[in-house]
């Protein structure tokens, strides 16, 4: 197991951050955490990289308690941080010479060549980092978090300021090294979340409200076979309540999305209903709940 957190709380002051916080880790996982603004996913992420203290409970890296050995973890751990900082003062190619030398990589030169072309840091690599967009800091963040080969790789926000293309390429990239590390990021962005990781963590006020594989949470919410119809016109949502059916969400009083409240098949209904009210059916199709709306009813208080 690379990562063991147990019953971990962090208070600032009256203000409990994390709440008994406990999951683990294994080698070769990609695991999602998520949670709403100030859930406590970047508090969890600083303590297990030994940047700050918890109040109470346990974290272990690799068999060795965080709070035991600092040094041992900040050499098994790369680290991401939201807010990425970087010496701007600094070119590119002599901040990671620099970040080499603290790290004591014993062939810098060759490792510091082989992550610029795998961060696609070709082109940018002898111009200031000041000088960069926050597209390619994030990626001279990401080189310094790979450059001491960790074992476990601790990812917030790390596609933050990236165009779609990039996105695409450290997606990619972090799938690749999820073959051989362990990785834990942090985003807002489901899709990505649905393109790389095998599991997800969802917390919300210092809690943790849900950590399953992705494939196996999406079964645990599909109560209802769920339908999205699109009349031609606008109708009175009213005129679905003498049906087997709970109306979750509407659109212009065209566009409806619709649950069935027992086994029964409700797309004889909705026809039945569109005669009566003398409307075309423009669109039927079933739909599943995705990550997001998954996100939103285990968060949206």
């Amino acid at each position: 197991m690379s990562i063991e957190v147990q019953e971990v709380t962090k208070l600032y002051g009256d203000q409990k951050a994390l709440d008994q916080v406990s999951f683990s880790l294994n080698k070769g996982e990609i695991v999602g955490f998520l949670g709403p603004n100030g859930a406590g996913k970047s508090t969890m992420m600083k303590i297990m990289t030994g940047y700050i203290d918890m109040n109470a409970g346990e974290v272990n890296v690799l068999g060795q308690k965080v709070e035991d050995a600092p040094l041992f973890i900040k050499r098994k751990i790369g680290y991401l941080p939201e807010h990425n900082p970087l010496y701007l003062d600094m070119y590119v190619h002599e901040f990671l010479r620099f970040c080499a030398r603290l790290f004591k990589i014993s062939k810098p030169k060759e490792r510091i060549s082989e992550l610029i072309e795998r961060v696609g840091l070709q082109k940018e690599q002898h111009k200031k980092i000041g000088a960069l967009s926050k597209g390619y800091r994030q990626r001279v963040g990401l080189a310094h978090a790979l450059l001491h080969d960790p074992e476990v790789l601790i990812l917030d926000e790390p596609t933050t300021g990236l165009d779609p293309n990039q996105i695409v390429e450290i997606r990619n990239l972090i799938k690749e090294i999820g073959k051989e590390k362990t990785v834990i990021l942090s985003t807002h962005i489901m899709q990505e979340v649905e393109a790389i990781c095998d599991r997800v963590i969802i917390i919300d006020r210092g809690r943790i409200v849900t950590d399953k594989p992705i494939e196996e949470l999406r079964k645990s919410f599909k109560k209802a076979i769920k339908l999205k119809v699109t009349f031609d016109r606008p109708i009175d949502k009213k005129s679905f309540k003498d049906l087997p059916l709970d109306l979750l969400s509407e659109k212009n009083l065209t566009e409806f999305v619709l649950a069935n409240k027992s086994d029964e098949d409700i797309r004889p209904s909705v026809f039945e209903l569109a005669v009566k009210l003398d409307v075309k059916v423009l669109e039927l199709k079933q739909i599943e709940d995705d990550l997001e709306s998954i996100f939103h009813q285990l968060t949206d208080h």
